[in-house]
C-alpha cells in the first residue's frame, strides 16, 4: 500500500519543486508565503479528469478554478461521485486523480492493483463532519454522540425528536445525509454507530451536499450531515448542532477542528494521484505540484483547516520520488 511518504529530504525551496521541462508556467510558492511568481516556460496542454468525494470536491473545484487562470489550455473536469464512486473509476484508471474523505480501502487497494493502477496518498487538509438543522428549529443545541448513534443505528425506533428528548416536540424528524458510496457516510457510521456501512436506510441521501443543504434548509424538522465547509458557505440557511461527546458540547470551527477539541467526528482530507499519469502527463504533474503550494490557502478559504506546511512539504517530496521512479 502506497502511503504520504515521510522522508527525511528537507526541500530547498518550493520553487525548485515546481520548476519541470514540461511545465507551462513555473509556479514559485510555499505554502506560508502567500507570494505567487509566475514564468513561462513550455507550453502545456491536455485534460484532467477528477472524481471522488463531495466534501473535497469545493477544494479541487476552487484550485481548479485557480489553476485555470495559469495553464489556460488545460481543461480540467472535477466531479462528486462520491469517495467509494470515485475510487471505482480510479482503480481503472479513468480519473487521474481521486478526492477523498478517508483513506483508500483494501478492496479498492486491490482493485487498482488488478488494473494495473499504481498510486499516491497525498493529505490535503481537516474537515470537521457536521451535524446540521434548519434555522427554524428553536429547540435542538447539541446531541452527544449516543443521542446520534440511536438515531442513525439500523434498528432505530427514534422517528420523532420527542423520542430524543421528551422536552422536544412530538413531531417527526426527516433526515438527510450522504449515500452509501460516500466517504462521509463510511466515517459517520465507523465513529458514531460504531461500525462502517451500518445505518438507517429512511432518510434523503444524495452525492450533491447542496441538494442536502437545501432540503435542511427548507425543513423546520431536518436534520442531517455532511462537510463543515458547506456550512461555511451557508451559514443563514443552516444551524449547527453542537456534540458531545462525554467532555462538553463542542461545535465544530477551523478552531476546534484544528485543536483536536471537536471529536469525534474531525477527519483528514486526501487526494490520491494516478502515478502513471502524474509522471507521463505534464498538466497532471503541474496541477498536483500547484494543488501543494497554492491549494492551502484555498483548503481555508472554502472553510477546512488547512495542514501543517510540513505535511505539504511532505508530499511534494513524494511527488519528486515518484517522478523520478
Amino acid at each position: 500500500m502506497n502511503k504520504i511518504l515521510f522522508g527525511t529530504a528537507i526541500l530547498a525551496s518550493f520553487g525548485l519543486l515546481a520548476c519541470s521541462s514540461s511545465e507551462a508556467e513555473t509556479v514559485k510558492e510555499s505554502p506560508s508565503s502567500g507570494a505567487t511568481v509566475v514564468s513561462e516556460v513550455t507550453k502545456i496542454e491536455g485534460s484532467i479528469e477528477i472524481d471522488g468525494s463531495s466534501t473535497v470536491y469545493p477544494v479541487t473545484e476552487a484550485v481548479a478554478e485557480e489553476f485555470g487562470k495559469l495553464y489556460k489550455d488545460v481543461t480540467v473536469t472535477v466531479g462528486f461521485s462520491g469517495t467509494g464512486g470515485g475510487f471505482k473509476r480510479f482503480a481503472k484508471g479513468e480519473t487521474s486523480i481521486s478526492d477523498a474523505s478517508r483513506p483508500i480501502k483494501d478492496e479498492e487497494i486491490e482493485a487498482a492493483a488488478e488494473a494495473g493502477t499504481e498510486w499516491i496518498e497525498l493529505a490535503v487538509g481537516q474537515d470537521g463532519l457536521s451535524v446540521m438543522v434548519s434555522p427554524k428549529n428553536t429547540f435542538i443545541e447539541c446531541l452527544t454522540v449516543e443521542q446520534l448513534k440511536n438515531l442513525w443505528k439500523p434498528d432505530s425506533t427514534i422517528m420523532t425528536w420527542k423520542d430524543i428528548d421528551a422536552s422536544w416536540p412530538d413531531k417527526r424528524i426527516n433526515l438527510y445525509g450522504p449515500g452509501t458510496d460516500s466517504g462521509t457516510f463510511d466515517f459517520f457510521t465507523e465513529e458514531i454507530v460504531g461500525e462502517v456501512q451500518s445505518s438507517r436506510s429512511d432518510y434523503s441521501m444524495s452525492e450533491d451536499d447542496n441538494s442536502l443543504v437545501k432540503g435542511i434548509n427548507t425543513d423546520p424538522n431536518a436534520l442531517g450531515y455532511f462537510g463543515y465547509a458547506y456550512y461555511d458557505a451557508n451559514p443563514d440557511k443552516l444551524k449547527l448542532v453542537a456534540i458531545d461527546d462525554g467532555n462538553g458540547c463542542v461545535e465544530p470551527s477551523a478552531e476546534t477542528i484544528k485543536s483536536g477539541e471537536y471529536t469525534p467526528l474531525a477527519r483528514p482530507l486526501f487526494i490520491y494521484v494516478n502515478s502513471d499519469h502524474l509522471k507521463n502527463r505534464p498538466a497532471v504533474e503541474a496541477f498536483v505540484k500547484y494543488f501543494l503550494t497554492s491549494g492551502p490557502e484555498l483548503v481555508a478559504e472554502v472553510g477546512y483547516v488547512k495542514e501543517s506546511n510540513e505535511v505539504y512539504t511532505q508530499g511534494l517530496s513524494l511527488v519528486e520520488a515518484t517522478l523520478l521512479k
